[in-house]
């Protein structure tokens, strides 16, 4: 059965969009997903299912999420292997080493055109840096994250489609459950 990583957008800020990660798992068992696991409070979960489709997975996702929290949201799955090629792949590995909490990978819905990435990089108006491999985005923010201009609604704005952020430090922890969970 495939593993799968689960990332929620947008749940368990700032007192909205309020999800209980052991109500989370309980879902995951009625929708047929196996094996749950959740990390941290922002809507992460390493699970399995016998889907064989990361696009289908999602979907039923988010149909299971907005029944049962009544929240319209978006879910991002990725296979073990996609979290493997996102950690290999990774364009910062001096940053990830030295500052990874200031190193956030984004899971878009897309791999954006390389015109897109090029526009969110001329709309930088700090320090940050971003850089695109496929569906994922990379920047490091080095003056911190809750200051910057470069928001998230900038960078879907013009990379043209939705995403969520993990920064390094949770992007290795999921990398690491979902393999322990695939027996490596």
């Amino acid at each position: 059965m495939p593993i799968y990583v689960g990332l929620l957008r947008a749940v368990n800020l700032g007192g909205k969009n309020a999800v209980s990660m052991g109500r989370l798992r309980e879902l995951m068992a009625d929708l047929g997903m196996e094996d749950a696991r959740t990390l941290l409070q922002s809507g992460n979960v390493i699970f399995r299912s016998d889907i064989r489709s990361p696009a289908k997975v999602e979907k039923v996702l988010e149909d299971g999420i907005e029944k049962c929290f009544g929240l319209k949201t978006e879910f991002f799955v990725r296979t073990v292997e996609e979290m493997n090629t996102i950690v290999a792949a990774n364009p910062f590995p001096r940053e990830a080493k030295q500052d990874p909490g200031h190193l956030v990978v984004g899971f878009l819905k897309a791999a954006p055109e390389s015109a897109a990435v090029t526009a969110l990089q001329q709309a930088i108006v700090g320090r940050e840096i971003v850089r695109a491999v496929g569906r994922h985005s990379y920047v490091v923010y080095p003056d911190g994250i809750g200051r910057s201009k470069l928001t998230s609604a900038l960078i879907e704005k013009k990379l043209g489609t939705r995403g969520t952020g993990r920064n390094w430090n949770t992007v290795l922890k999921l990398h690491a459950l979902a393999n322990e969970l695939g027996g490596r």
